[in-house]
Parts: C-alpha cells; structure tokens; sequence
C-alpha cells in the first residue's frame, strides 16, 4: 500500500501541473479531486473476489475487463493501468463541468491550462464550487450550464481508475467509455476540444461493433442497440436545435444586433419547441426517461453547443480510418498527422475537405 501512495502523491502534483491555473486554490480542488479518486481505488481482481461485493457489480466489473483487454488487443489502445482498478466515490458524478457563452452565440468560453491547452469547460470535484463559479458567469448575464460528469482521463499521465459513477452503465455503454477515455491518451490537440473529443468519439464507435461481435450475451447487443438507438435521435434532435438557433445568432449579427427583445422572443421560442420535440421523442420510447436529467436544467446556448463538441468531425475521423485500411495503428499515426496541422487545415478536414496531407503512413 505504500508503493501506491507514493503514486498518488506524484499523481496530485502531475494534476497541479496540468491544471496550472492562476488559482491556487482552483489548482487544488482539481489535485485533491483527484487524489481522492486514486486513493480510495481497489485492484479490480481484488474487487471481483470480495464476497461483499454485490452480484451486479461483479458481473458489470467483468465486462469492464474484457472491454478493457479487448481495448489493447484490438484496439491497439494503450496497454496500461488505467481501467484496472475501480473507485467508489458514493456520489453520483465524479466532476462538474462549468460551461458559459453569450446569450446571442454558441461559441463557448475557454479555460487554458498550460499541458492540457484551452477546453471549453471548466471542471470542479465539488458540486457546491461549480455551481459558485456558474453563478459568477450569470450574474454577467451569460448563459451558463453546470453538467455533472461520470468520467474524465489525466491523459495517461495517471492511472485512471473505473469509477461507480458510470459502473452500471449497460455493457455496451461501459466499453465505449473505456474506449473513449483510452483514445484521449492516445492523441490529444492542445487547445482543441472538438478535434479531441470527436476523436475518441470515432474510436468508441468503430471499436464498438466488434466488441459486441465477440460477446456470448445476446441481451448486452440488444440493450445496446436499443440505448444507442435513442441516444442517436436524442442528438439529432439537439443538432437541429443548434442549426436553427445558429442561424438565428447569424441574422441576429448581420442586422446589426439592434433588436434584443425579438431575438430573446425567438430564442425562448426554439427551447420551447426543442422541449415540445423532446416530449414527443419520449412517447415513441413508451415514456423512457433517459434525458430527463439533461433537459430539466439550464437549457441554454452553452449545454447545447457542448453537446456539439463531441460529434461534428466524427464523419471525417470515420472516412480516414476507412482510408487507413481499417487499420488501427495506421489510423492514429495518420489522425496526428492530422494534429499536427494549423487549425485552419484541421477545421477543413473536419469539414470533410479532401487534403493530400491526410492520407496514411505505409
């Protein structure tokens, strides 16, 4: 147990690096966090052959090990100590992320960070400090969202732990977080969160096909389908909402921002209807409450253009790795490739521009 401590102890001054905030007191919330979540960690072999530990949590830890050797072998995903130890935090979320934008715009703040580069959200471990800092932002009348968060990667710089926050996720929902977190370590674009996350959002998906593939439980394919199915219309409708309120801001621009109450009037009007959309969704599902949690609070530019950091350069990450041979190697020496351009060449190829420059390594 020693040994591990003294992990951890160098693991709270890697974070205090990453973080590298000009608060201090910032900087250590995110080390102490962190801390936390290595220290209270148990091996997984050891949790699995506890007789104290409940069925349930046996048979969701077993799936864990087998998304996560199949993660390195398939994958080629990096061959670690994250996802081999598990963590009971006793709490819903392991992080709240603070997102803000203006009233009139989709484009998020930014944080910055030395290592880490500049993401649109801030993290907190504590409930009570995001929702301090989300109040500072609103009482300067932006929009402003607090989202709880199931799980986050150090990048590879520690070992990130499976954690009870996101454990009794259906199998196929917990492989591509493992998938998904993994990716991360394997490219990361400084100051780019859209790249990054649409990234890992192209290897969870590709990698999760043949994970199910492999499975003797049919029922961990049909929940899967059946959660991915819903997942996808519930983007959709999201997608939407952010094209029209999009259009909207632009108008909003091009006629010289004059009108503040007709664009709050047309504004209201979008959120009402994306809930009206959402409520007709749920009754196709036969009433699954799924998304509940995410629309009953602060609908507002910054959930929604969040939501879009995650998927718009999906398509293009999915046509390179087809490119690539279906290669996964090939596909990440090509996809750093990619990283290594200027912003302007990696927002083209999101765009699905062809380039010469992203082709793959022999």
């Amino acid at each position: 147990m020693k040994h591990f401590c003294v992990k951890i102890g160098l693991a709270a001054l890697v974070l205090t690096c990453l973080v590298g905030c000009s608060s201090l007191q910032y900087a250590w919330q995110a080390a102490a966090g962190h801390w936390e979540v290595l220290a209270k960690s148990r091996a997984v072999s050891e949790v699995i052959t506890d007789e104290a530990t409940p069925p349930w949590l046996v048979s969701q830890l077993r799936h864990a090990v087998d998304a996560r050797e199949f993660a390195t072998v398939r994958l080629h995903l990096p061959d670690n100590l994250s996802y081999r130890r598990y963590t009971d935090l006793a709490r819903r979320f392991v992080v709240w992320n603070v997102v803000v934008a203006s009233p009139d715009s989709l484009v998020l703040e930014k944080s910055c960070f030395p290592v880490t580069g500049c993401v649109s959200y801030r993290g907190f471990f504590s409930e009570q400090q995001a929702r301090e800092h989300a109040a500072i932002w609103r009482a300067q009348g932006q929009d402003v969202a607090v989202i709880g968060v199931p799980a986050y990667s150090t990048l590879g710089y520690t070992p990130d732990p499976l954690l009870n926050t996101f454990i009794r996720l259906p199998a196929g929902e917990l492989a591509r977080l493992i998938f998904h977190e993994l990716a991360h370590q394997v490219v990361y674009i400084k100051d780019d969160t859209v790249f990054n996350e649409s990234f890992a959002t192209a290897v969870e998906e590709l990698g999760i096909e043949p994970w199910l593939t492999q499975q003797e439980q049919a029922s961990v394919a049909a929940d899967y389908l059946l959660f991915d199915e819903r997942r996808k219309a519930f983007r959709r409708l999201l997608a939407v909402a952010r094209q029209d309120l999009a259009a909207l801001y632009e108008g909003y621009a091009a006629q010289g921002g004059d009108d503040e109450g007709a664009l709050r009037r047309a504004k209201q009007g979008r959120y009402a209807r994306l809930k009206a959309d959402y409520e007709t969704l749920k009754t196709q599902w036969g009433g699954w409450p799924g998304y509940d949690f995410y629309m009953a609070e602060d609908l507002n530019n910054a959930k929604l253009a969040l939501a879009g950091l995650y998927d718009d350069y999906v398509p293009a990450f999915k046509a390179l790795y087809q490119r690539c041979g279906q290669d996964f190697p090939r596909f990440y020496a090509a996809v750093k490739a990619v990283g290594r351009m200027p912003p302007q060449a990696r927002q083209l190829f999101g765009s699905g521009v062809p380039s010469a420059s992203t082709g793959c390594p022999s």
